[in-house]
């Protein structure tokens, strides 16, 4: 009942509102109210050309009025033109989500409340073609495409996977565990040799055993031919393409000690198998070598994010060659690290010689002495012809390297990039060579005098704007935590003292380190002594200390000491932050001499605007921003070109010596020194100082 009486009430007071609003709102008639819309004065309407679709057009045909309907209207001129949007317009702007039908309706209501056409009075001109006040259609001129880091990327991996990851994986499907287990079993065969050899030597070995000695010497020899037959076959591939290789010479060379086998079975001597089965396990040892600094090489490709190159140009400063950066290319690597290098096209020249040598001093001793003295000579020296280790002379070097390399990420571009990186040249430094993006940190602030935080943050930012370095991200972070603005700075200059100037908005400021600012007249109050600080002085007040902490990289300081001890490189500092003046590197990174220099500013900003030639080669490619990375390329090259050439060196003339030996003993035709120890021993002896010399590449 309560509700009922409540919903009852609830009735009455609605009732009593509608009467309420009933009484307000006059009635007025639908043809009284249409009468007072055609009485409006004239509105001067700019037509719109709208594109309607045929289905629309056929469905609401354009009706006109008749002329007995229309009457003069007052023209009244507006202040600016007024279009009137249709219902139609509105529809072909806002697309086709609308239906038909929903159109069609709002077509009718127009056509209902449609002021009629005007005929124009003769005083009127009329536009023969009016211009609409907005375009619906409108031609869209595409914009140019903008760098984008990402895209480069994209294109840098395809290049990348295309190139040397595809290289790396095929060499990975082949893999290097084939090459180790026919590396140690051949150092076992070696060993094994070894140990006959010098058994027989010390007289160990009974007569009746000798025909099993010598048979085992040959089987030995057969199974390291076996062991290393891969590379034979690659030998021999190579001579029907016109290419004569030591692994080519290796070849003959185990033909020769086969057929003075079948000698030493019938003449009851030991054939010299030893010395071939260690050469056969340099010849290995090599390939693996190469295998590995070629995978290590493609990795750090595969792996890049960036590319850049370091060129050479002649005459950057003083007279001197440049050493400089630019972007690099994967085709820059990929066209050079294949091709033979120098050294090796000479060793394979040596090889081809030394081959005609042997055979001349073969018929030289089987012209007096007989065939069978003839092929133990020829064997013979051909094995003391070229030493086991001239065969890593080369690869070890570059796969020390290499690892070395691998670790900043840095490749060389072939023999060419390690001959011109070389030689007396000048490396530009630049703010980030020495300290990197986030070793410069603000540690604190403290201003002086009566000026607003906000505004003296302001002056100095803007001031090391125009200067550049590696303190402007430091300031601009400072400035945007204040939501402080930049301001214009006039009359910029770098006093080159650790100190910079220019006015701004009228007033002189100066920015630089304690001793510039006393030397230029600022009063610098009693507890202000920062070692690592910015000073700002404001029309001769001091007005702020911005403690900066420079942190030593240890990649930085690497590159650095790396650089500066190559007496060859002359360093270059480019102008940047003031605050790396010649006194303050040498205290951070402990600098001796004078190598590195300080150009004028003028000059120095020249040399930090050019830009190499785009058709110079690349010499190296670094995947990393260090100075490390281009620092290791430099010293690398040289270390690897000295280290090689000395190694191939070394060796020729322990080729040399050991033919120069053979040639007396086919005169003489003394075999009591050709010995199996003997030939093994003159490998080792000369095997020693070939491989301490590889060990260059290590330190660098």
């Amino acid at each position: 009942m309560e509700n009922n009486n409540e919903l009852q009430e609830l009735d009455d007071i609605l009732s009593e509102l509608h009467d309420l609003v009933q009484e307000d709102v006059p009635e007025v008639d639908a043809d009284d109210e249409l009468q007072e819309l055609l009485d409006l004065p004239e509105i001067t309407v700019t037509p719109v050309v709208v594109k309607e679709p045929e289905a629309l057009s056929e469905a609401v045909p354009a009706d006109t009025v008749p002329e007995s309907d229309t009457k003069e209207i007052p023209e009244v001129t507006l202040a600016a033109d007024t279009v009137m949007f249709s219902p139609i317009a509105e529809e072909s702007l806002s697309g086709p989500e609308e239906g038909i039908e929903e159109v069609i309706d709002e077509r009718a209501l127009e056509e209902t409340l449609r002021i009629p056409d005007v005929d124009p009075t003769p005083t009127q001109e009329i536009p023969v073609a009016a211009e609409p006040a907005f375009e619906v259609e409108e031609t869209f001129t595409p914009s140019p495409i903008l760098f984008k880091p990402r895209s480069r990327l994209k294109e840098l991996k395809k290049e990348l996977v295309a190139g040397p990851e595809k290289r790396y994986y095929e060499l990975s499907e082949i893999g290097t565990g084939r090459l180790q287990l026919a590396l140690l079993l051949n150092v076992i065969v070696v060993l094994i040799c070894t140990a006959v050899t010098t058994m027989f030597a010390l007289n160990m070995v009974p007569e009746n055993r000798l025909r099993l000695v010598i048979f085992s010497q040959v089987l030995s020899m057969l199974v390291s031919a076996l062991l290393g037959s891969h590379l034979m076959i690659d030998a021999v591939a190579d001579l029907l393409k016109g290419r004569f290789t030591v692994n080519t010479l290796l070849t003959i060379t185990f033909a020769a000690c086969l057929v003075d086998g079948i000698f030493c079975l019938m003449e009851l001597r030991v054939p010299c198998c030893a010395a071939f089965s260690l050469e056969m396990t340099m010849a290995l040892w090599a390939r693996l070598q190469k295998r590995n600094a070629e995978m290590g090489q493609l990795d750090t490709m595969r792996k890049a994010v960036r590319l850049n190159g370091i060129v050479k140009v002649d005459d950057f400063y003083n007279g001197k060659d440049g050493l400089l950066r630019k972007e690099g290319h994967v085709s820059d690597f990929m066209e050079t690290y294949e091709k033979p290098s120098t050294p090796e096209v000479l060793q394979s020249i040596y090889a081809a010689l030394s081959l005609l040598a042997c055979i001349g001093i073969a018929g030289f001793a089987g012209a007096l002495h007989g065939f069978s003295m003839a092929v133990q000579i020829f064997s013979t020296s051909l094995l003391v012809a070229v030493p086991a280790s001239f065969f890593v002379s080369i690869s070890r070097p570059m796969a020390i390297l290499e690892t070395r390399l691998h670790m900043v990420g840095t490749v060389i571009c072939g023999w060419a990039g390690v001959r011109d990186l070389i030689g007396k040249a000048v490396f530009p430094l630049k703010d980030q060579d020495l300290f990197p993006q986030g070793s410069v940190k603000l540690n604190g602030v403290k201003f002086y005098g009566n000026r607003t935080p906000d505004e003296v943050v302001s002056y100095s930012a803007s001031l090391i704007a125009a200067c550049g370095g590696a303190l402007v991200p430091v300031f601009q972070q400072l400035l945007k935590s204040r939501n402080a603005a930049s301001l214009k700075v006039d009359t910029f200059r770098n006093y080159g003292e650790g100190g910079i100037g220019g006015e701004i908005q009228g007033e002189p400021v100066l920015l630089g380190t304690l001793k510039f600012l006393q030397d230029m007249g600022v009063e610098i109050p009693e507890g202000t002594m920062v070692n690592q600080a910015v000073y700002a002085a404001i029309d001769g007040q001091l007005c702020a200390v911005y403690a900066i902490s420079y942190a030593k990289m240890r990649s930085a300081a690497a590159g650095l000491v790396t650089l500066n001890s190559y007496r060859k490189i002359t360093l270059v500092k480019l102008p940047g932050d003031f605050m790396l003046t010649e006194e303050f590197l040498r205290s951070k990174f402990n600098i001796k001499g004078k190598r590195v220099l300080f150009p004028a500013r003028e000059d120095g900003i020249l040399l930090s605007r050019f830009r190499p030639d785009p058709s110079e080669p690349v010499l190296a490619l670094t995947t990393r921003d260090e100075l490390i990375s281009s620092a290791y390329a430099v010293s690398g090259a040289r270390a690897l070109r000295q280290s090689t050439r000395l190694g191939v060196a070394i060796h020729l003339l322990g080729g040399i010596i050991g033919m120069v030996i053979m040639l007396v003993l086919g005169y003489l035709g003394s075999t009591e020194l050709l010995t199996p120890t003997n030939v093994l021993l003159y490998q080792l002896i000369w095997a020693i100082p070939g491989l301490l010399v590889t060990e260059w590449t290590r330190v660098i």
